[in-house]
């Protein structure tokens, strides 16, 4: 359950627009809200749904606890529609039954409202329909697109909407909302390293896989640290049965690289830019057994390696460079 005052804190432009539109009485036909996977855009639409229809609004704000707002919050609001794709696509007939709906009365007010997530899966014809609804549009109807990809959808449809972009959430944000949601402070700074993507970050945090990834990072720092001559035997028995496709290599060096930039970190004495805060005694020894200089050019190493991932050279040759530049 969001706040307009929370909808601010994660995206302020957008938020302030539509908390304008009710401050001026000016609630547009059509918007279009595009923005990157996990930045807020399906919360900020169900939270505008719920400020057009709670009969108890302040200002913008909406009472969070009338039958209104419990009919949204729960999918149940006869006067709120949403269109998903059905498969891969949003398909003709699932406008066409959009129309019809709204052909009748709204059954709690005379306002509708719908909200068309991943619009850029709608199909042709589904595209020219929805515009041949958007180019008649009712004083009591309010759409609602939400998109990821927003140059893929019809110039004619953008050009029919407010257009409202979502920005990449702020990474100390992010952090905060993971242990928000549960996450824990360690695994909170890690993740929001990796992504500011909220929903990818919560689906790593419940991702055994993932977790796996950091226990393989901090075994191979160990390795390379105390039996540097057994770290091409550790590659190839165990971390590489883990990464069995190149994403998730990418992944794991992006956790490695990570690791170094601790290493610095803790060499400059950078208490707050440290991600690994629950490996004190680890990082410790690191910084004993790289300076800042061969920190540094690891990082570069793992970048080099990173980049031949990408082009196909092979994972096994790749990783066993990169353990034997590690060691120097």
């Amino acid at each position: 359950m969001q706040t307009w005052t929370q909808m601010k804190d994660i995206q302020p432009l957008a938020a302030q627009m539509l908390m304008n539109s009710f401050k001026k009485d000016r609630i547009s036909h059509a918007y279009l809200f595009q923005g990157n996977r996990g930045t807020g855009k399906r919360e900020m639409s169900i939270l505008f749904a719920k400020s057009i229809f709670c009969k108890n609004r302040e200002g913008a704000e909406p009472c969070q606890s009338c039958r209104d707002c419990h009919r949204i919050d729960s999918g149940n609001h006869p006067d709120l529609h949403w269109v998903e794709p059905e498969g891969q696509s949003i398909k003709k007939e699932q406008i066409l039954h959009l129309q019809k709906e709204f052909t009748y009365t709204g059954l709690e007010s005379n306002r509708k409202v719908y909200i068309i997530v991943d619009a850029e899966k709608m199909t042709v014809n589904a595209s020219n329909r929805l515009l041949k609804f958007l180019e008649e549009p009712s004083q009591q109807t309010t759409a609602m697109l939400l998109t990821e990809s927003g140059p893929t959808i019809l110039d004619t449809i953008r050009s029919r909407c407010q257009l409202l972009a979502f920005q990449p959430l702020n990474p100390f944000r992010v952090q905060e909302k993971l242990v928000e949601e549960g996450v824990s402070e360690s695994n909170a700074r890690l993740l929001s390293s990796l992504t500011n993507n909220l929903t990818d970050a919560l689906e790593m945090n419940e991702d055994e896989w993932f977790a796996n990834v950091r226990k393989l990072v901090i075994q191979l720092i160990e390795v390379l640290q105390n039996k540097p001559n057994e770290g091409l035997l550790f590659i190839n028995h165990q971390w590489m049965p883990h990464f069995k496709e190149r994403t998730q290599l990418q992944r794991g060096l992006d956790v490695l690289m990570l690791w170094f930039q601790d290493v610095i970190n803790q060499l400059l004495d950078r208490e707050e830019s440290i991600i690994f805060t629950t490996e004190r005694e680890r990082l410790n020894q690191a910084a004993m057994r790289w300076s800042r200089q061969s920190a540094a050019r690891s990082l570069t190493d793992i970048l080099e390696a990173k980049r031949k991932i990408n082009q196909n050279v092979h994972p096994n040759l790749v990783m066993e460079q990169l353990t034997l530049q590690l060691q120097r």
